[in-house]
């Protein structure tokens, strides 16, 4: 909680983020073109002809092969080189919300680049889910010996080792999140590709009733494969609850309405992220009751209101904290996950509000849909290049962005400038020590940020605030395909 002098602060800084802007805005075209661009910098897999990102190839080609099975494909999480596919899928959930939301707003191409970087992870996490009869596959390489390297992907040499949850070994929150992934992206697809639809969505069940079925923290079933870099902090039933609200907004089926009620937490948050999804279940579910007038649904409706009260910097109940620029600042290790998940849900709860012209109140304040979206629209630029350092957090957009992003493909010579294969500890010295910039621009990456006074120092080496993640970018698709229909 903000002590009453910064509180006054966040007051004046509230009504400043209505101000900011007025005669000008970042160009939000161009940062949702790059924002989806960067994940073919991610992909794993062979590579196809239209890729943009040349100084990448293909990698992990044998992925999966340690088990006999193929999966290759999918994203690397950030700036390693190990599939991980807690986060792959609310990446890939998160991407097709975006898409579902905001689709008519992208425009043609890039809603076109929207599908197939949803496609590249719907397909790998197929792959996962009926490669092996009761057995969910949840990662691939091993983190503890990667994490100790420095290498491109295009050379890994260290081991591909195959992580799977089942029935003696479970993983309700990985499975959860898969069916919830898959369900979103059944959505996408319903109308440009319907049989493929009705198979994410069939393979969305099964995952979801494995996931119901044996419960328990993947966490606890693969300990220090998954522990510390994703464990399952929140535990599981989140993504229960995450994983049954997508299905039921895919199907309708009263099955699912009776699994989310089930469900029901009550837990007070003021966090969306990879590991926490109640905040995003709760706006997701409020659709119904605000769209569709289903008072049944008031229940989330209520929670989703009561987050947004966490937030809001001028609210009597707020337990969000606010650098001096006007960032939101949630934790210390890559703040702009949280800022950007939790601006998407900003900007989604406006949209449902605008739409049945409706307001709510935290405790005297009276909330309107363009308070949500004016702090929306404060956190996008800050990334973008409105902060007191006047630097873009999206790294090739703006004049001056991040130089030396903590990402090993992206700092370490290509394969066209640097043929001969650079083995585990080759990168170190000179790529990873030296101070010059990054040799190749993964751009529309979007680094951790800055720290809480707005400071960040472009080193490499400070992975808390340099590295990428597929994650922070998946989540702020959304709001720049709003920005884009609003301000053009």
């Amino acid at each position: 909680m903000a002590s009453s002098t910064s509180f006054s602060l966040l007051i004046l800084f509230s009504f400043s983020f209505i101000l900011v802007n007025v005669h000008g805005h970042p160009n939000y075209q161009e940062a949702l073109e790059k924002s989806i661009l960067f994940f073919q910098g991610q992909r794993s897999g062979k590579l196809p002809p239209d890729q943009s990102i040349k100084w990448r190839s293909d990698s992990g080609l044998k992925d999966g092969s340690a088990a006999r099975v193929d999966l290759s494909g999918g994203y690397y999480d950030a700036g390693d080189n190990v599939k991980f596919n807690f986060p792959m899928a609310f990446t890939t959930t998160m991407l097709s919300w975006s898409t579902l939301e905001y689709g008519k707003r992208m425009g043609t191409q890039q809603l076109k680049n929207a599908h197939a970087a949803i496609r590249w992870g719907t397909n790998y996490l197929l792959k996962c889910a009926t490669a092996t009869p009761g057995k969910l596959y949840v990662g691939v390489g091993d983190p503890n010996g990667d994490h100790h390297c420095w290498e491109r992907p295009e050379d890994m040499d260290t081991p591909r080792t195959v992580y799977s949850v089942s029935a003696s070994n479970p993983g309700s929150d990985v499975a959860g999140e898969t069916a919830a992934a898959l369900a979103a992206g059944a959505m996408v697809f319903r109308t440009v590709d319907p049989a493929y639809a009705k198979l994410l969505l069939r393979t969305a069940k099964s995952v979801m009733d494995f996931a119901l079925k044996y419960r328990g923290a993947y966490s606890d079933s693969l300990s220090s494969s998954v522990c510390p870099f994703y464990c399952s902090y929140s535990g599981y039933k989140d993504e229960l609850l995450w994983g049954a609200s997508w299905l039921l907004t895919a199907t309708k089926d009263i099955y699912y309405l009776n699994v989310v009620k089930s469900l029901g937490a009550d837990d007070d948050t003021d966090i969306f992220s990879w590991d926490n999804k109640y905040a995003g279940a709760r706006v997701l579910l409020s659709r119904r009751a605000l769209l569709s007038h289903d008072k049944s649904f008031d229940k989330y409706r209520f929670q989703a209101e009561n987050f947004m009260c966490n937030i809001l910097p001028n609210s009597p109940s707020t337990k969000t904290q606010y650098t001096p620029g006007g960032l939101i600042y949630k934790m210390g290790q890559s703040n702009l996950q949280y800022v950007t998940s939790i601006t998407f849900l900003l900007s989604t709860y406006a949209k449902y509000l605008m739409s049945t012209k409706q307001t709510f109140n935290c405790g005297s304040l009276r909330v309107t849909p363009v308070m949500l979206r004016a702090l929306a629209k404060r956190q996008v630029d800050y990334i973008l290049g409105e902060n007191p350092m006047k630097m873009s957090y999206m790294v090739g957009y703006g004049v001056h962005f991040p130089l030396r992003i903590h990402h090993r493909g992206s700092s370490l010579p290509s394969k066209s400038d640097h043929p001969q294969s650079i083995g585990c500890d080759g990168g170190f010295q000179p790529f990873f020590y030296s101070s010059s910039p990054n040799p190749n621009i993964l751009t529309g990456a979007v680094v951790g940020g800055p720290d809480q006074n707005d400071r960040y120092p472009d080193d490499r080496a400070d992975y808390s605030h340099s590295e990428p993640a597929t994650y922070i970018n998946a989540a702020l698709v959304g709001p720049l395909a709003y920005l884009v229909g609003s301000y053009g």
